[in-house]
C-alpha cells in the first residue's frame, strides 16, 4: 500500500521549508505503514479569489505526493473563516466577503484542484460544517486556549501592534478557528505556505489542548513569478494561471530563466530529488541544452492542466512561431491603453522599436516590419487597439516587441 516510511519521508520533505517535526512525522509514518492506515493530511484554502495560479499549486503538488503515497487528503475550503478575513501578510485586515461571494469562489476550487489531485481520493470539506455548530460558550472556551501574548507573536500582529495600527479582536479568531479545523478533522499533517506557519502551529497546540495527538506541520516556499524576483502574483502580471490556454501556459513557461526553471521542476512537478540533481548536472556539464529541459517543463505543466495532446500541440505551435520563423523564446512586452486609432509608426516609436517616427516609416517602406508574422508595407497604417488584444511587432531581423493592450 505504501513505500517504506523512510522513503516516504524523503519524498514528502523534498522542497519544504519547515517540517515540525520530522521525527514525530516519521513515527506517524511507521505506525501508518504497520497498520496499513492512511494518515489524514489537511490543506485549508480561503476562497477569497475564484481562480488560482501555479504559485498556489506548490502546496497542492505536495498534496499529490502524499496522495500518491496512499494517504488521505482533506482539502478544506474555509467558507466560515473567510467571513472573518485572514490578515496574513497584510498590515490591515482583508475585506470580509459576503456569503454569496464565498460560495461562488468555492465552486471553482474543485475543478481546479482536480487538475492535480485524484477526485476519487480527495475529500473536500467546508469548515462551516462544524464551526457553525459551535455555541457562544464553545467559542469562549476555544478562545481560552490561547493568550493575547501568544497571539502577538504572529509576525503581522507584532508589526501592527508596534506601529500602533488597529488590531480587531475578531482577527484573533481566525487562527483559532483554523486551528480548531485540525481538531474537527483529527489531522495528522497540515500543509501550508510559509506565511501560514503561525496558524498551523495554533492547530497543533489546540489538538493537544483537546486531548488529541498533535498534527505535524509542513510549509512550502513561496514561488517566484516569471520575473524571477517577486512572488508569483496576478497584480504583478508575472503569473501562469491554472486555467490559461495551453499556448499561453507553454509560452509563459518558456520565459522562465534557466536557473529558475529548476525551482519550478522541484516545486511544480513530480520529479524526485535524485532526478533533479541529475537534471541540473546534465545541464551544467552541457549534456543537455537548457532550452530542451525548459521545453520539457512546459510540456509537463500543459499536460497536467490540459492533456498530453495539448502539450504536444503547444510545442508544435511554439516551434512554428519562434523557431521556424526565427523569433526569440522571450519577447519583451509593452503595455498600452486601448485606443480607437493609432498610427503604426507612432506605436513603434512609443514601444521603443525605433528612435523616431521617420525611422519607423523608412523601416516599414523597406519591408522590414511584421505584425504577427505578416509583413506590413504601408507607413500610414492605422491600428485599433482593443482591451485584451496583443500583437508581436518585428522591426528588422532582431527587434521584437509584444504589444499588450490593457
Amino acid at each position: 500500500m505504501f513505500k517504506r516510511p523512510e522513503e516516504q519521508l524523503e519524498l514528502i520533505k523534498f522542497g519544504a521549508v519547515d517540517f515540525i517535526s520530522e521525527a514525530d512525522f516519521l513515527k506517524k509514518l511507521k505506525k501508518s505503514y504497520e497498520t496499513k492506515k492512511p494518515l489524514k493530511v489537511k490543506l485549508g484554502a480561503d476562497p477569497s479569489r475564484p481562480d488560482i495560479h501555479l504559485g498556489h499549486t506548490v502546496v497542492i503538488n505536495k498534496l499529490k505526493t502524499l496522495q500518491d503515497l496512499g494517504h488521505h487528503i482533506q482539502f478544506l475550503i474555509g467558507d466560515f473563516t473567510a467571513l472573518i478575513g485572514d490578515p496574513s501578510g497584510k498590515n490591515t485586515t482583508r475585506p470580509i466577503l459576503s456569503r454569496e461571494e464565498i460560495e461562488q469562489n468555492a465552486k471553482t476550487y474543485a475543478s481546479q484542484i482536480y487538475k492535480i489531485l485524484d477526485p476519487e481520493k480527495t475529500e473536500i470539506v467546508y469548515n462551516s460544517s462544524w464551526l457553525l455548530k459551535l455555541t457562544s460558550i464553545d467559542f469562549i472556551r476555544l478562545s481560552a486556549q490561547y493568550t493575547v501574548a501568544r497571539m502577538l507573536e504572529r509576525d503581522d500582529f507584532t508589526k501592527r501592534y508596534k506601529a500602533n495600527s488597529p488590531i480587531s479582536i475578531h482577527e484573533f479568531m481566525y487562527p483559532l478557528c483554523q486551528g480548531y479545523d485540525s481538531v474537527a478533522l483529527k489531522s495528522d499533517l497540515e500543509l501550508g505556505g510559509t506565511d501560514q506557519k503561525f496558524n498551523l502551529l495554533v492547530g497543533r497546540d489546540l489538538q493537544s489542548a483537546y486531548g488529541q495527538e498533535p498534527q505535524c506541520i509542513l510549509t512550502m516556499p513561496i514561488l517566484e513569478g516569471l520575473d524571477g524576483v517577486n512572488k508569483m502574483s496576478k497584480s504583478l502580471d508575472n503569473y501562469i494561471g491554472v486555467n490559461e490556454s495551453p499556448k499561453d501556459m507553454f509560452g509563459k513557461t518558456m520565459r522562465v530563466s534557466d536557473d529558475l526553471m529548476f525551482r519550478y521542476y522541484q516545486l511544480l512537478t513530480d520529479i524526485t530529488p535524485t532526478e533533479l540533481a541529475k537534471l541540473i548536472s546534465d545541464v551544467s556539464e552541457k549534456r543537455r541544452h537548457p532550452r530542451e529541459v525548459k521545453v520539457n517543463l512546459a510540456k509537463i505543466l500543459v499536460a497536467r492542466f490540459h492533456s498530453q495532446a495539448a502539450a504536444q500541440a503547444a510545442e508544435d505551435e511554439f516551434n512554428r512561431i519562434f523557431v521556424d520563423k526565427g523569433m526569440p523564446d522571450v519577447i519583451e512586452e509593452f503595455s498600452i491603453a486601448p485606443q480607437a486609432e493609432i498610427g503604426l509608426v507612432n506605436l513603434m516609436t512609443q514601444a521603443g522599436l525605433t528612435a523616431s517616427n521617420s525611422e519607423a516609416s523608412r523601416l516599414i517602406t523597406g519591408g522590414g516590419v511584421q505584425i504577427d508574422q505578416q509583413k506590413v508595407s504601408d507607413p500610414k497604417l492605422k491600428l485599433s487597439l482593443r482591451s485584451g488584444q496583443s500583437m508581436v511587432i518585428r522591426a528588422g531581423k532582431k527587434k521584437f516587441i509584444k504589444v499588450v493592450v490593457s
